[in-house]
């Protein structure tokens, strides 16, 4: 809020150079501001009395902007990978897999591992676990387990 949308009776008031003016009517606030060719900037709504500051608002939108700007570019972005296994795997092709799972962890991402089943292979699901707990051994060094195992029951 600025200047005329600002309704409070009262207002801490925050200078142009940033000193401290304590707490002044709002129409007192508002011709200090006119008088200095600037804005009176509601910057904290929240607190009592909302603390307001004279400055120039183009120039804080500018600012508030980039901010924010520098603030989106030092987040990181987490991809989630998928590694897709079979229940009857060969160990090579377990270890290429694993393989490419410890590539994506040390990149940073996240690794989802799936363990596919197709047609038969569905009647002994539970017996294809040990697939599942060799690969997440073969990757302890670097990973932990976020969620625990669970079974998808999916008729294809």
């Amino acid at each position: 809020m600025i200047n005329e949308q600002i309704r409070d009776k009262e207002v801490r008031l925050i200078g142009e150079d940033g000193e401290q003016l304590g707490i002044v009517p709002l129409a007192e606030a508002l011709k200090m501001a006119q008088q200095a060719e600037l804005d009176l900037v509601k910057i904290a709504p929240t607190a009592k009395p909302p603390v307001c500051k004279i400055i120039d608002y183009g120039k804080y939108r500018y600012e508030l902007a980039r901010k924010e700007k520098e603030a989106k570019k030092k987040q990181k972005i987490i991809d989630i990978k998928e590694v897709r296994l079979s229940p009857n795997i060969d160990t090579n092709d377990l270890n290429t897999k694993v393989g490419a799972a410890r590539k994506f962890l040390e990149k940073g991402d996240k690794v989802k591992v799936t363990l596919r089943f197709r047609g038969r292979e569905m009647a002994h699901m539970f017996k294809s676990k040990y697939i599942l707990d060799d690969f997440a051994e073969s990757l302890k060094d670097i990973a932990v387990i976020d969620k625990p195992l669970r079974w998808k029951e999916e008729a294809w």
